[in-house]
């Protein structure tokens, strides 16, 4: 007996897959396509894209940044009854310089609650040339840390002018108090905004400088084509001796 003979089912067919120069051309199609894309954008795009994006940016970063708070403590040199008045203004201008060293800040953390690191990064001094004035300024995240480091850094600095009025014959005394302040000293979402948007049109002007400008052409002609040569009108002299 013969065994019937079992076929294999045939195999689906499959695309043959394009040539390389096939997809060759088109890769070009597509990137000619991309080209004539850009080239019908107006010539002003790259501008309003840059003010938009900067003003886009600009407002983020004023929404997620963290809102600072900043607040001023005032001390006033007093010379003494003997000594030159004059002499104040330039003992608040050394004052103002020593407020922000390790010997000051040292002190000034006990009142604060905060580390010395904290007052070197957050506090700033400030001196006057006509008065004998110095301020005391505080930046923190909480508007109550910020009076409080300013009020500390203060305090410390008229201890130690204190402790040396005996030689210098000036002294540091309080002019006014750090409040906590009630509004954030950074700026807003819309400040920032508007900051972003005016990098961003700044960027997009540079960007239509170093734009290649289109080549006009003159109406009537086709692409492709040149225009013919138009004769000069001949001279006098060439009139006279043609006839």
């Amino acid at each position: 007996m013969t065994e019937p003979l079992t076929q294999s089912p045939p195999e689906p067919a499959t695309d043959p897959e394009p040539a390389p120069p096939a997809r060759r051309a088109r890769a070009r199609a597509a990137l000619r396509r991309s080209l004539l894309g850009l080239r019908s954008l107006s010539p002003w795009s790259p501008l309003a894209a840059g003010v938009l994006a900067g003003g886009l940016i600009g407002a983020g970063y004023g929404l997620l940044a963290t809102p600072q708070y900043t607040a001023t403590s005032y001390v006033v040199a007093v010379a003494a009854d003997e000594s030159d008045p004059a002499s104040a203004l330039g003992f608040a201008q050394a004052y103002g310089r020593v407020a922000t060293q390790l010997a000051v800040l040292g002190d000034a953390q006990m009142w604060a609650h905060v580390p010395v690191a904290a007052l070197e990064r957050s506090v700033r001094t400030a001196t006057s040339p006509d008065a004998p004035m110095v301020s005391v300024t505080a930046t923190s995240a909480d508007p109550e840390e910020a009076a409080d480091m300013a009020n500390a850094v203060a305090r410390a600095l008229t201890r130690h002018a204190d402790a040396a009025a005996d030689d210098t014959r000036v002294e540091l005394r309080q002019f006014a108090r750090a409040t906590e302040p009630t509004e954030p000293s950074s700026p807003s979402a819309a400040v920032t905004g508007l900051v972003g948007a005016s990098a961003g049109g700044l960027l997009g002007g540079l960007a239509l400088l170093v734009r290649p400008r289109r080549t006009g052409r003159e109406p009537g002609r086709e692409p492709g084509r040149t225009a013919a040569a138009v004769p000069g009108p001949a001279s006098a002299a060439d009139g006279r001796g043609q006839l």
